[in-house]
Formats: C-alpha cells, structure tokens, sequence
C-alpha cells in the first residue's frame, strides 16, 4: 500500500492531520508534473505550476477531501479538476478577445501546462468529453497524460492496468481524438 493510500485511508478515518499530509505528498508530486510539463514552454511564461496545482487542490475539497477509493482514483480526480481549469480559462481569455467585459484588468497571467492555444483546447475538450461517452477509461488515459503530463509509466498503474495496455489505449485514444477533430475542423 502506497503512502498516498495510508493517507486516504486516515482522512476516511477522520484524521484531520493526515488531509494535511497527504495535500504535501501529492503536492510534491502533481508540482513536479506540472514543472516538467512548463520546461517545455517557450521562454517567458509566467505560469507558476504551483497556480495550477493549488486550484486543482481546491476544486478536489482542499483539507475537506471526499472519499478517495485509492491513489489512482485521487489523480484521476486531479486530472479532470486540472482539465476543466484549463479549459474554464481558455474559455475565459477566448471570450475577452471577443469582448466580453468592457474594461481588460491586466493581472498576473497564469500560463497553461498545455502548449496550445484555447481554440485547441477547447476544441479537445469538446472532442474529450465524446470520447468519455465512448470509453471513458480510455479517455481517463488522456485527461492523465496530457492535463496532468504523466508518462504511460506513470499512468498505467494510476488506472491499474500494465504498460501495454497503456500503450495501446493510448495510441487508440490518439488515433480516435484526431480524427473526430479533423472531422469537426471540416464543418
């Protein structure tokens, strides 16, 4: 059993240490993710990793956290709470070019672990979120892999199953994404 699993288990239990623990635990961890994943962005992103990390920490329950079945259920739940900020501000910065809003307030920028713009993103999301009606396991794969910049490695036992299986799941997922993305840019 994981250290992440002790410590669901004692938030479950009513231990209200342990919510703290297991916060600077997986703190570590999804900071470490998200700091890979901004290495690759272009020189100048103001994107603090740790923004996104502690409004994912937030939207999961902060020290009132739900009952997590285990590890791989916690960092699904991250996935999709990373993913739906991502797509929130990409929705957000779309509707300010649009106009919304009558004065633009320039406050620090909070980059996206994503490099791609919000049409794209938001354009995957809607794509995503067809493909989780689909087979929402697979689709779990994606949110790991590229809301939360996990490896296959890293993914597979998240979701428990082997390597391959990951590897497999995730070229299908990428095969399938694709090309419902080519077939709505054709619209």
């Amino acid at each position: 059993m994981t250290d992440a699993t002790q410590l669901l288990d004692a938030v479950r239990a009513g231990d209200a240490r342990a919510a703290t623990q297991l916060f600077e635990l997986v703190y570590a961890e999804l900071r470490q993710i998200a700091a890979q994943k901004m290495a690759h962005e272009a020189a100048g992103h103001t994107l603090q990793p740790t923004a996104l990390v502690h409004e994912a920490w937030l939207r999961l329950g902060a020290d009132a956290q739900p009952h997590w079945e285990n590890r791989g259920h916690f960092f699904a739940a991250a996935a999709e709470a990373m993913r739906r900020i991502l797509v929130d501000r990409a929705r957000r910065r779309q509707a300010q070019r649009r106009g919304a809003g009558a004065a633009h307030e320039n406050i620090e920028d909070f980059e996206v672990a994503a490099p791609v713009d919000e049409d794209q993103l938001l354009a995957l999301n809607e794509v995503l979120e067809r493909f989780a009606v689909v087979d929402p396991a697979k689709a779990e794969l994606v949110k790991l892999r590229y809301f939360v910049g996990l490896t296959l490695e890293q993914a597979a036992p998240i979701l428990g199953i082997s390597e391959p299986t990951a590897k497999r799941w995730w070229a299908y997922a990428k095969a399938w994404l694709y090309r419902e993305m080519q077939r709505d840019a054709g619209r």
